[in-house]
């Protein structure tokens, strides 16, 4: 049974969802794909275990301290997307890559791509603000495009590039 917490964080408000075990959603207040109640869970206290070391994280990268995140993590998709997750979760920190590029690695659509990338339930944890326009413009973003813009600042990246 799912649960979840609406945490403040330097990037705003984040509702934080778990598992008993696993980190399943993070989400901005207009998040594009909206969770639905039932993988929200009930609400809980900031200060469940787990979305403690969840928040802690976020924290910790947010203040420049953390490069990469270690969390239990279970993604609810189809294989396609699981697919375009995957590759997410492989662009380094400080890295970014095009939405062309992983449709051509994964030989599908960049529309398909884009949507699979917008649908990613779990942001920044998986990485999706790395992916960028062909021509190195921000593209869509669920957490808005100054919040992209924050995080791809943060890690500094050194153009787009397929890792």
């Amino acid at each position: 049974m799912n649960r979840h917490a609406v945490v403040s964080t330097r990037i705003g408000e984040l509702t934080v969802v778990v598992s008993e075990t696993d980190l399943v959603g993070i989400y901005f207040p207009h998040h594009w794909v909206k969770p639905s109640a039932e993988t929200l869970g009930e609400r809980v206290e900031s200060t469940d275990p787990l979305i403690v070391v969840v928040v802690g994280q976020l924290e910790e990268y947010f203040d420049g301290r953390r490069v990469s995140f270690d969390l239990p993590v279970r993604m609810e998709g189809d294989a396609f997307q699981r697919r375009v997750w995957a590759v997410l979760e492989e662009i380094p920190y400080g890295e970014t890559t095009t939405y062309g590029e992983i449709a051509e690695l994964l030989g599908e659509p960049a529309q398909a791509v884009g949507k699979a990338v917008g649908q990613n339930p779990v942001s920044i944890v998986v990485p999706c603000h790395r992916v960028i326009g062909r021509n190195g413009s921000l593209t869509g973003y669920a957490g808005g495009l100054t919040r992209k813009q924050f995080l791809l600042d943060l890690e500094e990246p050194v153009g787009a590039r397929l890792f």
